[in-house]
């Protein structure tokens, strides 16, 4: 996300820190094409359908990055060709492929540009895939949460001892000393407080889960407070992955009327 998204990612024409240089107005659009060091490996009922030391990763302005496998890192065999076409204007025409293992077809699981624009980089010969659309994926043996991982993008968690304060309008919902500091690349900080130091009754679970690439699955309560209820507004991640790990047992709040201060 890093190169991408944010105020500071350099390919999304960043309004944060300072450059040494005026980015030129043209091409809106950047792109960056990098290999990765990492075993990809990609699952679908049961076969191993991409396996590849070789994975090209794809940096667009404004959009997340995507995995791109050379063909012959891919069962190509299960590979049956589709009607569905698309044109990139930085990249090209795009055709695609749909999957077929056993009696499970998952259409249009890949994409390919066999002919790149001009200036584009060197995509022929690379698959891109849905990762959704397949079972499982691999980084090494570590299963993969949500989108690729972006190698430029950082996520800190820190234990600190700043008083912070959340409050709905007027009103106290938690107080604490001991909170931890999330810091991720583009994003503002978060604060996490212990569950514990949450004023009781303030929260109602919730049944919404979202994925984090690099911190986990959140789970959610919603606020009561002021006499209203702030849906979602709480989250925290039971079983973080290892960059987020010292925010286990704490909760975070973000929110239309919640304030955080940290001093």
């Amino acid at each position: 996300m890093s190169l991408t998204i944010g105020s500071m990612a350099p390919l999304g024409r960043p309004t944060g820190g300072a450059l040494n240089i005026t980015l030129p107005a043209e091409p809106a659009h950047l792109l960056y094409l990098h290999a990765l060091p990492q075993r990809i490996r990609g699952e679908l009922a049961g076969t191993t359908v991409v396996d590849s030391t070789a994975v090209r990763m794809l940096h667009e302005t404004a959009l997340l990055p995507r995995w791109y496998v050379p063909a012959a890192d891919v069962r190509t065999d299960l590979l049956e060709p589709s009607a569905t076409a698309t044109h990139c204007p930085f990249k090209g025409d795009a055709r695609y492929w749909h999957l077929r293992v056993g009696d499970r077809l998952v259409e249009d699981a890949f994409w390919e540009y066999p002919d790149p624009l001009p200036g584009a980089p060197p995509l022929a010969g690379l698959l891109s895939p849905y990762l959704e659309k397949l079972d499982r994926w691999l980084d090494e043996d570590e299963e993969v949460v949500g989108h690729p991982r972006d190698p430029f993008h950082r996520v800190d968690a820190r234990r600190s001892s700043r008083h912070v304060v959340v409050r709905v309008g007027d009103e106290v919902v938690a107080e604490t000393d001991r909170p931890v500091a999330v810091n991720e690349t583009g994003l503002p900080t978060r604060w996490y407080v212990p569950l514990d130091d949450v004023r009781p009754g303030a929260l109602v679970p919730s049944a919404t889960t979202t994925v984090c690439p690099y911190k986990g699955t959140a789970t959610y309560w919603s606020v009561v407070a002021g006499g209203r209820t702030l849906a979602d507004a709480v989250w925290t991640y039971a079983d973080p992955l290892p960059e987020a790990l010292p925010a286990r047992g704490h909760v975070s709040f973000l929110g239309e009327g919640i304030v955080v201060t940290a001093t």
